[in-house]
């Protein structure tokens, strides 16, 4: 062979080369950007199926926690019933009287005779013993916090000796 010819062999190795190289470089590019979206696609559904297991262990638990919350709350509505809503404590005041007269009369008055109520069932508590409410002179007097301007004293006292009972009971009772 000639160096002519070895030249011109050179040149069509390269020449080939470096288009089979193009060729391949551009089969590689079609290759990736095709091959992202099904990749990004095959983890998207991979991820629904282990978000779907997850999803059935959570509906699970919820159903459990719901049967198990709606057992408690037909256990508290039949006590609450059984009850006939007098076991509720504290200063809840749609169990008291309306009689009238303002609101701050009503309230002072509430929270005056519970207050005091209150710290006197305590005590007979610790004692462990109950008096009757008439052996308290501020249940029989019932003017504690009273003043004129909030209205009428009798009115006063009919509320306060309400909200006295009440404290004294939650008192005796360990409220």
């Amino acid at each position: 062979m000639s160096p002519r010819t070895n030249q011109r062999i050179g040149k069509e190795v390269t020449s080939h080369m470096g288009r089979n190289l193009i060729t391949r470089a551009g089969a590689l590019a079609l290759a990736v950007v095709f091959a992202s979206p099904l990749a990004a696609i095959a983890q998207a559904q991979d991820y629904g199926r282990r978000n779907d297991a997850a999803s059935w262990q959570q509906d699970r638990d919820r159903d459990r926690n719901r049967d198990r919350d709606r057992d408690r709350d037909r256990d508290r509505d039949r006590d609450r019933d059984r009850d006939n809503n007098q076991n509720r404590r504290g200063r809840q005041w749609d169990r008291y009287g309306n009689y009238g007269g303002s609101f701050q009369l009503r309230q002072t008055a509430l929270n005056a005779g519970y207050n005091e109520g209150i710290k006197q069932g305590r005590k007979d508590r610790n004692r462990r013993y109950r008096r009757d409410l008439n052996d308290f002179s501020a249940y029989r007097d019932a003017t504690k916090d009273y003043s004129s301007r909030l209205g009428d004293r009798e009115l006063y006292r009919r509320y306060y000796r309400e909200g006295f009972e009440n404290g004294y009971n939650d008192g005796l009772n360990g409220y």
